[in-house]
């Protein structure tokens, strides 16, 4: 496995495989990897000639600064992994080498059609832009036959679906299922940080979408909503960022089961001061 950590070096080992006509998959991360992100390699692995992986902490997508800051970061233990998993290429670059002063201070702006104004995009300004300012970057750069993400970032998977539609990026966007620890808990590198009472807290979360899956046979999308929304409110160890059913397409919320064969409850709830999110389908 080689580690490369110039935009340089990517592109000439990139275009080397690509003159070889072989297949690249891409997960790009941020690192602190764990069981989901493993799922990623394994299929993109599998699925392809050549596997490549990016680890870095993106600054444009943090609208939070300390989020920033805190966040988990372990690019040796990282490397260990993925070298264990078979992985051809490690793409770990600097801020510096992938923005230039100018692109760090001005807010790059794209038109997802109102894809990133509801949930995610609505608490956290600027978010998906600077998501799609980086995976573009590395599209461009890697030239993907395929590229994985979790569907633990469900709208992410839309937008990025979204920008490479308008920006005729010729690669795969592959959806994976979500990795969850023994408890329900979606995985995430943010449970690292988690004390081990509210890990064994969050695990609430998943067992409320799922129960929540049953109600909706016999509730109203209004009254499945507050239904969920009122199983956190006795424990303050939660607060509550928002709970939408929506059309899983167009990210809109849904005011009927009817309106859609396609709908997905989404979550993004503070236990203590982490923020978790994960959904379900309905």
């Amino acid at each position: 496995m080689q580690i490369i950590n110039t935009k340089q070096e990517l592109v000439k080992q990139m275009a080397a495989c690509v003159r070889q006509g072989k297949t690249i998959g891409f997960v790009p991360t941020m690192g602190a990897l764990h069981a989901g992100h493993a799922s990623l390699v394994k299929q993109a692995c599998a699925e392809n000639e050549v596997c490549v992986v990016s680890v870095f902490v993106n600054p444009t997508q943090f609208n939070n600064k300390e989020d920033l800051l805190k966040y988990p970061r372990n690019l040796t233990k990282d490397a260990e992994l993925l070298a264990d998993l078979g992985v051809h290429f490690v793409f770990a670059p600097t801020p510096e080498e992938m923005y230039s002063p100018d692109e760090m201070e001005q807010e790059f702006s794209f038109d997802f059609a109102g894809l990133d104004q509801v949930m995610e995009g609505k608490m956290r300004p600027g978010h998906f832009n600077g998501v799609a300012q980086i995976v573009s970057k590395l599209f461009y750069a890697i030239e993907p036959t395929r590229s994985y993400f979790g569907e633990k970032d469900f709208q992410q998977v839309a937008i990025i679906r979204d920008m490479v539609k308008q920006l005729n990026i010729p690669v795969e966007i592959i959806a994976c299922p979500i990795i969850r620890e023994e408890s329900g808990l979606a995985r995430s590198s943010r449970n690292e940080l988690l004390s081990a009472e509210e890990r064994k807290k969050a695990a609430l979360i998943s067992q409320v979408l799922s129960k929540s899956v049953n109600f909706a046979k016999e509730m109203s999308v209004e009254e499945v909503k507050n239904w969920v929304n009122d199983q956190f409110k006795s424990d303050d160890t939660f607060k509550m960022d928002y709970y939408d059913i929506v059309d899983g397409n167009s990210l809109q919320s849904v005011s009927s089961w009817d309106e859609s064969d396609y709908i997905v409850g989404c979550i993004a709830i503070y236990c203590g001061k982490i923020r978790l999110i994960d959904n379900i389908h309905y």
